[in-house]
């Protein structure tokens, strides 16, 4: 099997360059990749490196995820996680491949406190949302053999994070104030590549073996560990795990304060709840996806 995986050097991409290669052959690109045009503002270009590679399955995880920047770069965010992953989902029909993408939780409006389910209307509040949502539509419109998996608060020991932001503020402070009205699920990049890795592999057996009775499971799901907790919660959690993994780390803060978006602003708008109902993904593919605590405390283990 040849697999093109988009945005290597990603957190997400990164790990799935470990997940994906019992699988088969993967040609790994990113922007800078001098082979084959890997830049996803270069939609011709992209174009060109999939129908030179014929790959059987597609894997993006190229975006522009800088949340508040896309508010004063709505074109730029708009052709990297819109315009080209429908260009690339064309090319994937011609060549009846796999294509798998990731979204967001940002494609919500964040309000009630129930987590969303696929079904639920897409609201986004910002740019990065509206974009990751025109995506999503480009890609089931143009290329019917996709999965697409929307996740959230994600995370990777590799490349700056929440938890070493608070690891080093609280090296250097002695109080931190932190937002408590936002709720999600901290998810691992690591989760994400090898979910994606089991799900590709499922479908492909499904696709070859399909019956009148039973359709391969193409479509959207959402991907996220399990629980709950607000960026307080995650941050407590982050420097009492610190402080049982290395009891000699130089932590100053004494006082972890809640406090409410408002005591934050940015110029894009978050979403409050971003909590996602994940029955959907654990039953097509028969998983059980782990408490965000334990990637959390595999993550510091590795980093401290």
């Amino acid at each position: 099997m040849n697999i093109l995986l988009f945005g290597k050097n990603g957190q997400v991409g990164w790990e799935l360059q470990r997940s994906l290669a019992p699988l088969g052959e993967v040609t790994a690109l990113d922007v800078d990749s001098s082979t084959h045009c890997g830049d996803f503002t270069q939609p011709e270009g992209i174009a060109d490196t999939v129908r030179a590679l014929r790959p059987d399955v597609i894997v993006n995880a190229a975006a522009h995820t800088a949340v508040d920047k896309a508010e004063s770069e709505p074109e730029l965010a708009r052709l990297i996680n819109a315009t080209t992953p429908g260009v690339l989902a064309e090319e994937a029909a011609r060549l009846g491949a796999l294509l798998v993408h990731y979204s967001t939780d940002y494609v919500f409006d964040g309000s009630g406190i129930r987590p969303w389910l696929e079904t639920d209307a897409p609201a986004p509040l910002s740019v990065y949302g509206r974009t990751k949502w025109e995506g999503e539509q480009l890609i089931a419109q143009h290329c019917q053999r996709h999965l697409i998996f929307r996740t959230s608060w994600v995370y990777a020991a590799r490349g700056g994070n929440f938890a070493k932001t608070m690891l080093r503020l609280a090296q250097e402070r002695e109080r931190l104030s932190v937002i408590d009205d936002q709720w999600g699920a901290p998810t691992g990049a690591e989760l994400l590549a090898d979910v994606t890795a089991h799900a590709i592999r499922q479908t492909l057996r499904q696709t070859l073996h399909q019956t009148h009775d039973e359709n391969p499971p193409f479509g959207l799901y959402h991907l996220a560990a399990a629980g709950e907790t607000t960026w307080h919660g995650y941050a407590r959690f982050v420097l009492d795990t610190a402080r049982l993994l290395k009891p000699d780390l130089a932590l100053q803060a004494k006082e972890v304060a809640a406090v409410p978006t408002s005591a934050f602003p940015t110029p894009a708008k978050r979403p409050l709840n971003s909590r996602l109902n994940t029955s959907h993904l654990r039953q097509t593919f028969g998983l059980s996806l782990p408490d965000w605590q334990h990637g959390v405390q595999r993550m510091l283990a590795e980093i401290l």
